[in-house]
């Protein structure tokens, strides 16, 4: 049985104001994310709020939007979370387009959903996972690191590199394996020690190597292999993979959709991207015990068959790059293709503004995994099984009553000298005496 396991995706967006008339944009990204924002200053009174349904949504440094889901212990309560997020900011981006018709500001905003623009710029989706403290914890991520380094091949991106397409965008962006540091070192895993929840019992793997994915599919099989990969190595599996050079190895993986390129290891053999994920995926598949993780476990399976076969069409419509893939191979193919044409239709599938997921998933060209119904829930209300539903219930009651108030993960409290701030150290709890009489304070 795969242990209960608490998780969240943060996702960072990109954010421009193109001009209607094609010329000059009217505003530059600090303005633009400024005007998009105007909405959750009003009503929050800042620009990191979290919200009803447990979630975050605040302007990250270098003005990119982002939003962080609830603690979730479910596949499909991640996936409507994340997918509520990204439709959440969506509509700030289109409020804001339509208040710019008004003022006579001929603009409109997009959000791309990827982690690199046109400058180089790059920002992230960062992968959290609950661990229980354990002294060899640098030891359990460095085992990981030859999972991480492999992963792309199912959870890329698609990057498109020097007119050619690689897995990942966020390949060439690492530049170590672990360390405390988020933007002067970008590792792979983040070690710094803030586990949000008791700081005896847990520690928080904050995996900062991920690309930023459209499909469902993507998002799925990342985390849902990690999770088993995790599992293993909590339950005494001990995986014995070392790679010489990481960095070198992360980013000639990227480049070889071919993957016939291989890595060497610290013990002289040399493995391809395929080998290793299929490694990790032959230690853990047999602990899939529930359908959405065995959903993952065939996708996984599949996407690693695709790399080792040249048989792509296996995943087109379920993991990014594939399906990207599939998109540049038809639109070079036409007559009149260029390559600033191939760039505009990269871009285009990022551009969560535009609606195109939902498009290529209505036309059978991106395989959904959520409902509508499950993204709107979601957008409302925080996931009932972690300590999200006491957050999400105290801000709702909050927010209704017009009580000024601080929350952040592990914190509620009221502007109310006779009421104390709440503490929830334990993220897997649903109850909580102090909440509940705080959250009652609240409607008072």
């Amino acid at each position: 049985m795969i242990p209960r396991r608490i998780w969240g995706v943060e996702t960072e967006y990109g954010i421009t104001c193109a001009s209607l008339d094609g010329d000059v944009p009217p505003m530059d990204a600090d303005e633009a994310a400024r005007h998009m924002f105007r909405p959750v200053v009003a009503s929050g009174r800042s620009t990191n709020v979290f919200m009803a349904n447990g979630g975050r949504l605040y302007l990250d440094v270098g003005s990119h939007p982002e939003y962080a889901t609830a603690e979730c212990d479910t596949l499909p309560d991640l996936l409507a979370q994340d997918r509520a997020g990204a439709e959440m900011l969506a509509e700030l981006a289109a409020t804001a387009s339509a208040e710019f018709e008004t003022q006579g500001i001929r603009g409109r905003l997009h959000l791309f959903r990827n982690n690199v623009d046109s400058a180089g710029n790059s920002f992230g989706c960062h992968e959290n996972y609950l661990v229980r403290r354990r002294p060899d914890f640098p030891a359990m991520v460095a085992s990981l690191i030859p999972y991480f380094v492999s992963r792309q091949i199912v959870a890329g991106a698609g990057f498109l590199s020097g007119g050619a397409l690689a897995f990942s965008q966020r390949a060439t962006q690492t530049w170590d394996a672990t360390s405390s540091a988020t933007t002067r070192s970008r590792p792979i895993v983040n070690t710094r020690d803030e586990p949000h929840a008791d700081v005896d019992l847990y520690r928080r793997m904050h995996v900062i190597v991920g690309d930023s994915n459209m499909a469902e599919g993507s998002t799925l099989v990342k985390v849902a292999a990690t999770n088993l990969v995790l599992a293993a190595v909590e339950s005494g599996e001990r995986f014995s993979l070392e790679l010489s050079d990481p960095m070198r190895a992360i980013r000639e993986f990227s480049t070889d959709l071919t993957g016939t390129v291989t890595a060497e290891l610290t013990d002289g053999r040399r493995m391809t991207a395929a080998a290793i994920q299929r490694y990790y995926f032959d230690a853990v598949a047999e602990l899939a015990d529930e359908p959405w993780h065995e959903s993952a476990v065939d996708l996984w399976r599949r996407g690693i068959e695709a790399v080792e076969t040249g048989r792509h069409e296996l995943v087109e419509t379920e993991l990014d790059w594939a399906i990207k893939q599939k998109l540049v191979t038809g639109y070079a193919a036409r007559p009149g293709a260029n390559s600033a044409g191939l760039k505009r239709l990269v871009l285009a599938y990022h551009d969560t503004t535009d609606n195109l997921r939902a498009k290529m998933e209505q036309g059978g060209l991106m395989r959904r995994f959520t409902t509508p119904e499950a993204v709107r829930n979601a957008a409302a209300n925080p996931p009932a099984t972690t300590r999200a539903a006491l957050r999400g219930a105290f801000v709702a009651a909050a927010q209704e009553h017009r009580r000024d108030h601080a929350v952040d993960w592990m914190h509620l409290k009221l502007a109310d000298p006779s009421q104390r701030a709440v503490v929830l150290s334990d993220p897997f709890a649903t109850s909580n005496e102090a909440a509940e009489k705080l959250i009652a304070a609240a409607r008072a």
